[in-house]
């Protein structure tokens, strides 16, 4: 009766092996879609820059008009939202902008840290950022061009 039981024990473990290796060879690449989408969150940049210029203007127009109604409603001078947005875009938002204004070592850091994104990019085989346009989108986040 033992050798029966042990027998049976071995087919068991044997089947569940098999199974459990047919059903992970069989999963396909639902694990691989955990966390991408239309809502998910990145860190690599895809070479755009997030959103469309103008998306960007219009939602900081709004933001701005937004602190600019909350003023009024305290009882404040309202602002200038026009000049507000210009302030916070660096002039006539265009994206370079106050470039003359930057320190020449902060430049040459944002330059160093694009060229070593465009280095991992191109190890992953995606297609590298244009630098200049990647430097100055950089220094308009940091506030400084």
């Amino acid at each position: 009766m033992a050798g029966a039981f042990e027998i049976v024990v071995f087919v068991v473990v044997g089947l569940a092996v098999v199974i459990g290796l047919l059903t992970l060879r069989g999963r396909g690449g639902s694990y691989d879609g955990i966390g991408a989408g239309a809502f998910a969150l990145s860190d690599e940049r895809d070479g755009e820059g997030g959103a469309a210029p103008e998306d960007a203007e219009a939602e900081l127009r709004q933001l701005v008009a937004a602190r600019n109604l909350r003023r009024e409603r305290r009882g404040e001078a309202p602002l200038d939202v026009a000049a507000e947005l210009a302030a916070l875009t660096g002039g006539d938002g265009a994206a370079g902008s106050g470039a003359a204004a930057v320190d020449p070592e902060l430049r040459a850091e944002v330059r160093a840290l694009v060229e070593a994104r465009n280095e991992r990019r191109l190890r992953a085989g995606r297609a590298p950022l244009d630098v200049e346009a990647e430097v100055a989108r950089e220094l308009r986040l940091l506030g400084g061009g």
